[in-house]
């Protein structure tokens, strides 16, 4: 396995590094309460998903 003869600098490694961040998730809006939920998930408000009800939420 090959190794180094000299340690790579930080600006180096800094800029081969640029290109990892972290993204945002997908945010979409509920069309059943209007309530702002992640992408692909049940909605936390009124516990629908795809028009269909998968959790039963109390009413408050």
């Amino acid at each position: 396995m090959a190794h180094p003869k000299r340690k790579h600098s930080n600006k180096r490694t800094a800029s081969r590094r640029t290109h990892y961040k972290a993204t945002l998730p997908t945010l979409a809006i509920c069309p059943n309460c209007g309530a702002v939920h992640i992408f692909h998930t049940i909605c936390n408000a009124c516990g629908f998903y795809r028009g269909k009800q998968v959790i039963e939420k109390a009413e408050a």
